[in-house]
Order: C-alpha cells, then structure tokens, then sequence
C-alpha cells in the first residue's frame, strides 16, 4: 500500500471530481480522502447536491464558503483590469487559484501531505491548481491526467459504483457554473461547426429584438462597482442581479476557439451578463477620466493581467506588480455609466464622473473658450516628417 495514506481533493461535485474518490482508494491506495467543496457562487441546488455525494463518498468532507473573498479578491481586481483573454472573461480561470488555496489550507490543518484535482491532461485547470499546489511540499495526483481517461469510460465507472451524476452519454455536457461565468462544453460542443442548441443555455435567454430594452446605471468607486440604480450593493448581490438583469435580454453570451496554454486550441462557450456589463461599462469610465498615455499604457497592461489570470500564475510576482499599477490607476474611476440592455447587447448610452478629462465647454462646437484660429499651428507641424519624405523622395 501507498505510504500515504490520506488525500485532500478539491471537489466539485461534477463528473470528474466524483469519481476521484474511488479511484484514488482503488488505483493509488490510499484509505481515506477528504473532499473540499468551495462556493464560489455556483447554484445552491449544486453545493447542496456536491455535499451531499462528498458525504456519501468521501472519508471526510469540507465546505467552505468562499464567495466574499472571491468577489472581493479575484473579480473586483479582475473588473478593475478589464479581465479577458481572447474574450474569455475568465470565470473559471480566476476561480481555480481561490478554490486550489482553500484545499491547501485544509491540507495543512490536517497535516496530509498529498492533494488531488479532478482535471484532464488537456486543459488550462490542470495548471491552475498544480500553480498553486506545488507552492507547497505537497505530492500532487491528477487520476483524470495520470489514468488517460475518457469520458464515456467515467460515466461507466460512476454508473458501476452507484455514483448519481447528472451526465448521460446523450447530454455530455461539462459544466461549470460560479457568481462570474457558466462555461459548457464536451459532445458535440467539441465540433467548431456545430451550432449550439439552445438547452445549454442556463442564465441567458435568446436575443429577441421585440424585448423591449432596459437602462441601468451602474456606480463606481476607484473602479470597483458599488451601485444598481442608485442603490448601494455588496458585490455578490450586485452580480447576481446583473445576472439575472442581463440574461432576460440574452446579454454575455460566447462562442469562440480559444487558445488554451498547452498550444490546443478548443472551442469554449461561456455565458457571463454581469461579467459583460461590468467589464464594458468600467472601461467605458476608464476612457472619461484616464489619460490617453494611461489609457495606452493600461491596455498593455491588462493584457498581461489577463494572461496571467487564464494561466492560473497568480503567484506570479508580475501579478502583484501589475495589480500595483492598476489600483494606482484607478483612484480616479469614479462615476457612474448608464448601460442598454438589448437583444444580446450591453451598450454604454451614457457616463459621468467627477474626475472627468471632458470638457463639454472646450470641446462644443458652440463653444467660444478657445479660438480655432488658434490649432492652425499645430496642424502646421501635424504630418511634417511625412510631408518632408514626400517632397524629398517626389
């Protein structure tokens, strides 16, 4: 037997995690296996139904209700880098860190020296636990990776072992739900020509143009949203109801190939309407009271903020580098942006803040605070060097 022989799994309750359990007693040897389930926001009726199967299968289970801490630690510095990757807006990514750290912390209370993920060797979750698990001493076992296993062999083997999954080899669908993003995938989801039918949709509902549209103003305070409608929120709450706000108009739905850090390039579809009118609505005040150099700058910089985050590196000394800079540039985010929800679309229609670069004065066509006669100079200069290499190669 294994000399080890206690292992902490960071659990979900899906598929994958579920029939871990056994295998790591069946294949590794090991005689006890604590589960670790974290709320991140996923749907109450799936943590009650992860405790429940953690409790029936596992030695030992915890559940740990993270969902301040991610609100305040991974989404606002996310919003507040204007987090995407390729488009994705980084639910999974920014949520595995959180989740792979609080398995960590109940593997160092019980003194277990191994832990274990349920990820397959083809995606992008692989890393972002092992980025955090092997920041300790701890052994790291991945069965999904380690036994090459496929799926329709894992719905056999639960189904052999009386493990109750919602998966079917007809409805395949992979799953992961949490308070920022619902990605689904698998079947013939894995097929880029296939056009997805509308049952794997579960927070947004189609686009229909004869909806009629909703306005809603969303408040920021150095880029963090504080407020609905002029009404204070906490940040789980606000999400939630931007959620259900923007998924009654068909709002932060995706579709696209996305490049995965392995080099695979895979086709991911992604639900997110809080995540979409969050993050276009903070940029949208980020370009009334930046600078056009911070403005340039900052974009650089957010993409390197958001490869790190799709990455799972934020570990990384470059992430605490790049989070300094853009709390840096957010103290002056303040200001609120009124968003139009319709027909799949979340556009910015209007913005304030008290830190604005706009001038309505200067720049009104009406306005008598500047003479034009004044840019003729400028525009003199505007162009030379190349009006000079004109002239000289003509």
């Amino acid at each position: 037997m294994n000399p080890v022989s206690e292992v902490v799994l960071a659990y979900s309750g899906g598929l994958d995690t579920s029939v871990c359990i056994p295998l790591l007693r069946e294949r590794y040897g090991f005689n006890r296996v604590v589960t670790v389930l974290v709320d991140v926001g996923q749907p109450r009726s799936d943590i009650e139904r992860g405790n429940l199967r953690a409790k029936q299968l596992a030695d030992e289970h915890y559940a740990i209700d993270a969902r301040e801490e991610f609100v305040r630690d991974y989404l606002f510095p996310l919003i507040k880098a204007n987090g995407s990757y390729e488009g994705y807006v980084l639910g999974t990514a920014i949520a595995r860190p959180l989740i792979a750290a609080k398995a960590v912390e109940v593997a160092m209370k019980k003194g277990i020296d191994t832990l274990a993920h349920g990820c397959t060797g083809r995606g992008n979750d692989q890393l972002r636990f092992e980025a955090v698990f092997r920041c300790t001493s701890c052994r790291v076992i991945a069965p999904m990776r380690d036994l090459d296993l496929a799926r329709e062999w894992e719905i056999e083997y639960a189904r052999e072992h009386g493990i109750d999954v919602p998966v079917t080899k007809e409805r395949p669908w992979s799953i992961d739900e949490n308070l920022w993003s619902r990605s689904i995938e698998g079947g013939r989801l894995e097929d880029p020509f296939f056009e997805p039918p509308e049952e794997i949709y579960g927070w947004t509902k189609s686009p229909d143009a004869s909806r009629p549209a909703q306005v809603v103003e969303i408040g920021f305070e150095r880029g963090v949203p504080v407020s609905l409608d002029g009404v204070r929120m906490g940040g789980i709450d606000l999400i939630a109801r931007l959620n259900q706000m923007g998924g009654e108009h068909g709002v932060g739905r995706t579709d696209m190939v996305e490049d995965r850090v392995l080099g695979l390039k895979a086709r991911e579809n992604y639900e997110h309407p809080a995540a979409t009118i969050l993050l276009t609505a903070h940029e949208d005040l980020e370009h009334l009271v930046l600078s056009r150099a911070e403005l340039r700058f900052k974009a650089i910089v957010d993409d390197a903020w958001s490869e790190l985050a799709y990455m799972g590196l934020v570990e990384d000394p470059l992430y605490a580098d790049l989070n300094s800079f853009v709390d840096k540039s957010q103290e002056r985010v303040n200001g609120s942006v009124r968003m139009k929800l319709y027909a799949g679309c979340a556009i910015p229609v209007g913005r304030q803040s008290p830190d604005a670069l706009y001038s309505q004065e200067m720049v009104s066509f009406d306005s008598q605070t500047l003479s034009q006669r004044d840019a003729e100079g400028f525009a003199k200069y505007h162009g030379f060097q190349a009006r000079l290499l004109r002239r000289r190669c003509s």
